[in-house]
């Protein structure tokens, strides 16, 4: 006689909860449908918009920006978060916020009362929920946000009628008004009891917590689709109703989580670290990736998605491959127990094909630090300021020796149907003089690295022109030959 599968089991509403579901059911379906918990809404049904923003509680292994009290909170989009993926952890809704707040209104929602920031009301369960993240790591701290601070934090959010105005200033009143702060105790005590479940098994579905057994199964089912954060894998369900059979979960394996400085300075990310932790790492390494890693997604997406899956997914308009090609990443591949190096430069081979073999997975991302002399510059070109795909994305780096070229990694995602370096653009620079007639020879050659297409986010003359335009803001950067140009003088954002 066949056991059935354990049930998926996490906290949610000041209890342990166990649930049979299919693997590709969402977290907004079952709030919605199961828990009757109605005030999550679907918006956009692909983590855009922000409508169905809850915030997701784990046991912390460190302290963190982003801990509380023994518990690690971020906000995510339920609309693309599988349910089994709660397993373990706690899931807060807006529902929970009455509780908090001992049942009054919390004072998220209290400000955004006090501060007219809802009108129609349908995004508003999203915007504080984020809030809410955002109050109890500051609360925590014994900080307050700026109002900049707060429009990163609430890039994933979008409000059709109140507008941005009243919301960022209900998230600076929130603090004024008397306090109501989260007990984590139950649920910490909660989040224990459960790490003693056995790892989480259903037709469908495995979620290994070691990286032997993960890659174990990796080779045994080599068809199976491996699932991160879901950002992308979500909306393959959600949009384009593609079956996923097979799911094989990394989001359990500690190993592939972890972020470390090896012996020579190199920066090791596991292929399964957050978006979010894997780029804050990455503009710790080197500071002038810090607004790109801000305009990369939106938080409740850099929450749940790895950088791992980005770079494993390969699209070409992705931006985390073009700054990793830019400082000579080298992919770390395991199959089995045989682990394999590859520079991420030699990593894909066409639109959306890469070097993976048959099963094997990325375990690991290392980037060397950049010389001191390097220059590093990545610029992304979209529609949208905040939480946008990119129409071009370039990633560049130079090292000047005096005041010629020695070297030159000039990186372009959207020019092509891969990530790739613009060779001919290097070699028209390595060795030369760093002069304005070198940079336009460079953007000339542009013209025989790239034949760009005409999509929805650009025409082709558009990219071409755009990313020989970033060229010579390079120029006008770094030249030598006068006073650089201030890297605030280029930046339309920085001026406003």
């Amino acid at each position: 006689m066949n056991t059935p599968p354990r049930p998926i089991r996490f906290f949610h509403q000041g209890r342990i909860v166990s649930v049979q579901a299919s693997p590709t059911r969402s977290v907004l379906q079952w709030l919605r449908e199961d828990a009757a918990c109605t005030g999550t809404k679907e918006g956009c049904n692909e983590g855009d918009c922000g409508a169905c923003t809850v915030v997701v509680a784990e046991l912390a292994d460190a302290p963190g920006p982003d801990v509380v009290q023994g518990l690690r909170l971020r906000s995510v989009n339920a609309c693309i978060r599988f349910l089994p993926t709660l397993d373990g952890k706690a899931l807060l809704t807006v529902e929970d916020l009455k509780a908090i707040a001992g049942g009054s209104l919390h004072p998220v929602q209290q400000a955004l009362v006090d501060c007219h920031g809802s009108q129609c009301g349908f995004c508003t369960p999203g915007f504080a929920m984020s809030l809410t993240a955002c109050y109890e790591r500051h609360c925590e701290a014994g900080t307050r946000p700026t109002r900049q601070d707060l429009a990163d934090e609430l890039a994933g959010n979008l409000c059709r009628c109140t507008g941005y105005r009243p919301i960022l200033d209900a998230g600076q009143k929130m603090f004024e008004i008397a306090p109501a702060r989260l007990d984590t105790a139950p649920i910490v005590r909660a989040l224990k009891e459960l790490q003693a479940d056995a790892p989480l098994s259903l037709p469908g579905f495995e979620a290994p917590r070691t990286l032997d057994d993960l890659a174990a199964l990796r080779e045994a089912h080599p068809q199976a689709t491996l699932l991160a954060g879901a950002t992308d894998i979500g909306l393959w369900h959600n949009k384009q109703f593609r079956p996923l059979a097979e799911l094989l979960y990394v989001g359990e394996v500690k190993e592939l989580q972890r972020i470390e400085a090896l012996e020579d300075g190199t920066l090791s990310i596991g292929a399964a670290a957050s978006l979010e932790d894997a780029w804050g790492a990455l503009s710790r390494l080197v500071p002038e990736l810090r607004e790109v890693f801000l305009r990369f997604a939106s938080p409740p997406v850099r929450h749940a998605g790895t950088l791992g899956g980005n770079v494993a997914n390969g699209s070409p308009i992705g931006d985390g491959a073009p700054v990793l090609m830019a400082l000579d990443a080298t992919l770390v591949l395991r199959k089995g127990a045989v682990e394999r190096r590859l520079p991420i430069g030699e990593f894909y081979v066409d639109y959306m094909k890469n070097r993976l073999e048959p099963g094997e997975l990325l375990q690991a991302i290392e980037v060397p630090r950049p010389a001191p002399q390097a220059v590093v510059r990545v610029w992304k070109i979209s529609k949208r300021y905040d939480s946008d795909i990119s129409a071009v994305c370039a990633a560049l780096r130079l090292e000047l020796d005096g005041d010629r070229v020695k070297d030159a990694r000039f990186v372009f995602g959207g020019m092509a149907a891969i990530v790739k370096r613009a060779a001919q653009a290097e070699a028209a620079v390595i060795g030369q003089a760093w002069t304005e007639a070198t940079a336009q020879a460079a953007m000339a050659a542009l013209a025989r690295d790239f034949t760009p297409l005409t999509d929805q986010r650009a025409s082709a003359s558009y990219r071409l022109r755009v990313a020989q335009n970033l060229l010579l803001k390079l120029w006008l950067q770094t030249r030598t030959d006068a006073v650089p140009l201030p890297v605030e003088a280029g930046s339309v954002w920085a001026a406003a």
